[in-house]
């Protein structure tokens, strides 16, 4: 079930990682209860498809292709966010990568630093731009994506850039979340497990084999789904929740969103 069809008509929302998975599904809903949506995505063909499909729905996108580790170039989208409609209410801070998954001692420093820099910095580098935006018009919500991993579940062997990185962003929207109530701005972090995305067919695997941990779930991982992972949808009406005034008594907090995964194998 859906939320209703108007219940942020009059916002504007941006997104990033907005090229697919738990980003599209998220950009679709909002769009969908009447939030114009500015899309950003680094694959701009991905971008360009989900914000045609919005629009083909009825919906108004916006596809703004962008680099979230580029300062100058998020200054840039947001100006041109601004120009276009004169506001912002909803930050959605979701893009992110898994990057290389492998045994500590074999973890390039610059495989680390892509990974952070996309995780982490990006969030940062995103939130900085767009709060001043946030502040002239009275407050909003914003939403950051992090993970279980890095934060109630440990046992992902080799996924060590990419969990600190996660783990960080909870903190991340905590200090935030304190210093922008003054603003009216609320911070939340969703912690997902894993969803029906194509993360993990950009995740590069090495050598893991030595670290797994032999452990198996003859009923499933996902309590509450056996073998089937969750739908970015469901992330979707978290993230609709949570920019909607239903949560505005709502900030500082994280949300965990996993069908009892993280119980089972944290």
């Amino acid at each position: 079930m859906n939320p209703p069809s108007d219940s942020l008509t009059g916002k504007v929302a941006v997104i990033t990682g907005a090229g697919s998975g738990l980003g599209a599904a998220s950009g679709r809903l909002l769009a969908g209860c009447g939030a114009k949506v500015a899309l950003i995505d680094l694959d701009e063909s991905a971008l360009q498809k989900v914000a045609q499909e919005i629009n083909d729905a009825g919906g108004t996108a916006l596809a703004l292709p962008c680099d979230v580790t580029s300062a100058d170039g998020l200054a840039a989208t947001v100006a041109k966010i601004n120009q276009t409609w004169n506001r912002l209410d909803i930050v959605v801070a979701n893009a992110g990568i898994n990057g290389v998954w492998a045994p500590i001692d074999e973890i390039t420093p610059e495989e680390w630093d892509r990974t952070m820099d996309i995780n982490l910095k990006g969030v940062f580098l995103t939130v900085r731009a767009c709060v001043p935006l946030l502040k002239e018009g009275g407050g909003g919500s914003v939403i950051l994506m992090s993970s279980l991993m890095g934060n109630r579940m440990f046992s992902t062997s080799g996924a060590t850039a990419y969990s600190t990185s996660k783990a960080a962003i909870v903190s991340f929207g905590r200090m935030i979340a304190l210093e922008l109530a003054k603003n009216s701005i609320r911070v939340n972090t969703i912690c997902p497990g894993a969803f029906k995305t194509n993360i993990m067919q950009n995740t590069e695997s090495r050598n893991r084999e030595g670290l797994r941990l032999p452990v198996k779930f003859p009923e499933g991982k996902w309590p509450l789904g056996g073998e089937e992972r969750g739908k970015p949808e469901q992330v979707a009406r978290l993230v609709w929740f949570l920019a909607s005034d239903l949560s505005d008594y709502i900030t500082g907090t994280e949300v965990y969103i996993d069908g009892a995964q993280s119980l089972l194998m944290g």
